[in-house]
């Protein structure tokens, strides 16, 4: 399941960056005592209880503001509440509860969703300072109250927050359905791609970068299947992100990534493989995912004897570090190629889903190690005592040694070789873990 979304919003200045930065750990916003200065959202990474979630710090909501800024800023807090999860709303002791409050919180009634109402700035342990219960009229329920200077009520404010997780072992389809993340640069196809699927106009296909906002699914059930495509807004380089709307696209897109079961990484075939390709590419690859890289507008490139295999000896050039990704040349547009996506999602699917039996595991060890010995330093030879299959999606093996300071990465890389030579592991990444056994 993917990390849980937390987005905190509120009018400008009742101390969100503050707040932000004191739950990151480390000072990301900018904090100044002028309204509106975290013009962009920011996002991190948070560990509570065991349980990770994205952290989102957004722009102060000013409804009835006519700044253009103030307006984009309102725009930017509306698509946060929008994919969020949970919903923090901030309000200031010292401020009251003021006309821009009632309007943010008109609007969070109507989403739905957990809304917490977090009073910053009051500084003091004990019961709390009689103001506190003005915010009560907000009619969002109960009221935490933190400071985010002092860090005071945070260990109950995230307490909370917790409780309003969806349940981490809850999937949103059953087991038996493949889940497909279209991923890639914005103006690839992925839209196109989709559609073609569908065989109608689900979403919004436009030669504008940018224009699927957020990931969408897409569930199919046909004889190849049960299937769940997810289209994603394209991930831009981050240079490129001008407008404000679109860093929180990229945040959806990875998050896409981590609830796929399997990653079709689109490729624009008359640009060629980019530095921002192999950063999704890459991303999918750390995040254990099985993959297939698509070389989307096939038709649009002249072709002649070995083009294609010219081509996709380009592409694993680019990305290296995924030679076991299968590439398939497609037309979003005329449909070329696109009845062989279903097989190819199943076979790496169940690829990444092998798992191999420790005395065949070891029967391979013991020929691999015969055929090329371990590494040796000092006169102290790497000693690999036996292996086993720990977890699937991605196959996870344990390697038993007897010093991990000798195993060196191309012997690493070399078993991995052996193990898909002889196993396959098509279009999925393999994992080694090394234990290191007691010198007793």
């Amino acid at each position: 399941m993917s990390k849980p979304i937390v987005a905190i919003v509120g009018r400008p200045n009742v101390g969100k960056s503050t707040f932000f930065n004191y739950l990151a750990g480390k000072r990301i916003s900018i904090v100044e005592d002028t309204p509106g200065v975290t013009r962009d959202r920011i996002y991190t990474e948070i560990e509570w209880r065991n349980r990770q979630f994205t952290l989102i710090d957004t722009g102060g909501i000013e409804p009835y503001s006519q700044d253009k800024i103030m307006q984009q800023m309102k725009r930017q807090a509306e698509i946060a509440i929008e994919t969020a999860d949970v919903i923090l709303f901030l309000v200031d002791l010292k401020d009251g509860v003021t006309s821009s409050d009632k309007e943010v919180a008109s609007m969070l009634r109507k989403t739905h969703k957990p809304v917490i109402l977090v009073v910053n700035k009051v500084d003091r342990v004990g019961e709390p300072p009689p103001g506190v219960y003005e915010f009560y009229n907000l009619g969002l329920g109960d009221i935490m109250t933190v400071s985010s200077v002092h860090g005071l009520g945070m260990g109950d404010l995230l307490d909370e927050v917790y409780n309003h997780f969806p349940d981490e072992n809850e999937e949103e389809y059953d087991e038996d359905v493949i889940k497909v993340a279209v991923i890639g640069k914005p103006n690839v196809g992925k839209s196109s791609l989709v559609n073609r699927i569908m065989g109608e106009e689900r979403v919004i296909v436009s030669d504008i970068p940018g224009t699927t906002r957020d990931a969408i699914d897409t569930y199919i059930e046909n004889e190849d299947g049960k299937f769940v495509f997810i289209d994603t807004a394209g991930i831009r380089r981050q240079s490129k992100i001008h407008e404000n709307i679109e860093r929180y696209s990229t945040i959806r897109s990875w998050t896409a990534i981590e609830r796929a079961d399997v990653c079709v990484i689109m490729i624009d075939a008359k640009e060629g493989v980019t530095e921002q390709d192999t950063k999704i590419a890459g991303y999918a690859h750390e995040q254990g995912k099985a993959s297939i890289i698509i070389v989307n507008k096939w038709d649009l490139v002249e072709k002649e004897t070995g083009t294609l295999e010219e081509y996709r000896n380009r592409v694993h050039e680019k990305l290296g570090f995924m030679l076991y990704t299968p590439v398939l040349f497609i037309s979003a547009k005329t449909g070329q190629r696109i009845n062989k996506l279903y097989d190819l999602i199943k076979f790496v699917s169940e690829q990444s889903a092998l798992r191999i039996s420790t005395g065949v595991l070891n029967d391979l060890l013991n020929e691999a190690v015969s055929m090329v010995q371990p590494p040796s330093d000092k006169g102290k030879r790497l000693k690999i005592y036996y292996m086993t299959q720990a977890s699937v999606k991605p196959p996870t093996f344990v390697l038993f040694i007897n010093d991990i300071e000798l195993m060196h990465y191309s012997y690493e890389r070399y078993l991995e070789n052996q193990l898909r030579k002889s196993f396959g592991f098509e279009g999925t990444p393999l994992r080694f873990i090394l234990r290191q056994r007691n010198k007793e």
